[in-house]
């Protein structure tokens, strides 16, 4: 997978939209200086950050991540490994199963969390569901007050709207199998 340039790719995107760093910082709540940052690389957002970011413009993280990419009118059921489009933000990875499906009612992701990662400090809550299955390490997975440890094998679902977050604070890498509806994520 190459990695995304995350700030390139937003100037561009916020420049084709017609705002200027100040505008898409006061439409989101932050500062024009934390824009700034993001555009130069200088901070890696987390996937909360970025995803209020691009709330902003509005868009969501796939388009964010495979605006630029060909469309394919043949509809493609096989995905090999290194056509997965990563929607994460380093050190996070989150690879999108069918980036081409533009009807798609669920986002398919493949995700892995270093020790030490997380999906933001921010809680994120959005309309739909979650359901997922660890694969390989332990999951801290916060929904509204309750806090799990979830291993190997153990899996969730919850109501999106819920206030959640993920965690690795272990010391092996944590790799999970997810489901979000709606698509956009």
């Amino acid at each position: 997978m190459d990695p995304v340039d995350v700030g390139e790719r937003l100037k561009t995107i916020r420049k084709s939209h017609g705002l200027s760093q100040r505008e898409l910082a006061k439409r989101v709540g932050v500062t024009n200086s934390t824009i700034s940052m993001i555009e130069k690389n200088s901070v890696s957002p987390s996937v909360s950050s970025l995803k209020k970011v691009l709330s902003g413009i509005p868009m969501s993280l796939v388009e964010f991540f495979s605006m630029d990419l060909e469309q394919n009118n043949q509809q493609k059921c096989v995905y090999r490994a290194n056509e997965l489009l990563n929607l994460g933000v380093a050190p996070v990875e989150m690879l999108l199963v069918g980036k081409e499906r533009r009807e798609r009612a669920m986002a398919f992701l493949i995700e892995t969390l270093p020790p030490g990662s997380d999906t933001g400090s921010e809680m994120l809550n959005h309309e739909g569901e979650e359901a997922g299955v660890v694969i390989e390490g332990k999951l801290t997975l916060t929904v509204g007050n309750d806090v799990s440890v979830l291993e190997k094998g153990d899996s969730y679902y919850f109501d999106s709207t819920l206030p959640h977050r993920f965690q690795n604070l272990f010391d092996e890498s944590l790799r999970l199998i997810s489901c979000t509806t709606p698509a956009n994520f």
